[in-house]
């Protein structure tokens, strides 16, 4: 198993009660996840357990047999990227908000445009969005750019907090196909 939860509670902050009770769950290298139900049940916390943004009361997490807490937060963060549903583009054009997690990663100028010309192909990104800054964009070109983003960081687990909510239906069908396509990338994405 690449992630592996055991038995994994979240308290809510008032009383005893659990936001998330009794978690236990793996999923495999490559395997993809839908995770769905009522609005408030927890999907998007359950999402943020995993990748270090808030810590379960009560249960242990393993990525790649080891547990999470063992794992440098910034190291587990570059391995399982999360994607929230508001995504912001940090007053950068599209082409340099693209580009910037890849620098941070010290990837050379080559091997950053060979990754943005493969995914934006894949996604059919047109390269006219390349100088446009944020408030250029609607709302579904930005999360289009965002999950861009996400998936140019090529990470061991990709979490999707509702992708397609603002794409629209022929945009959204491409997207979920090439997170089909993606063999070797575990995908979990809340719906």
């Amino acid at each position: 198993m690449i992630l592996e939860l055991q038995q994994v509670n979240l308290a809510i902050r008032r009383g005893s009660a659990y936001l998330l009770e009794d978690i236990t769950f793996g999923i495999k290298q490559g395997e993809k996840l839908a995770i769905v139900g009522a609005s408030g049940a927890g999907k998007t916390t359950l999402l943020r357990l995993l990748n270090r943004l808030q810590e379960p009361s009560t249960g242990n997490i393993y990525f790649q047999g080891k547990s999470i807490k063992e794992i440098p937060v910034i190291s587990l963060r570059q391995q399982i990227v999360l994607l929230l549903q508001e995504s912001k583009l940090l007053g950068m054009n599209v082409r340099d908000a693209l580009a910037y997690p890849l620098q941070l990663k010290k990837l050379t100028p080559a091997e950053i445009n060979q990754r943005i010309d493969r995914w934006t192909s894949l996604l059919k990104i047109p390269e006219q969005w390349f100088e446009r800054g944020e408030l250029e964009l609607s709302l579904g070109q930005r999360q289009l750019v965002a999950i861009t983003r996400a998936l140019l960081l090529e990470p061991s687990i990709l979490l999707l907090d509702e992708p397609t909510s603002a794409l629209d239906t022929g945009t959204a069908t491409r997207l979920l196909e090439v997170l089909n396509n993606q063999s070797s990338m575990t995908i979990i994405m809340v719906n």
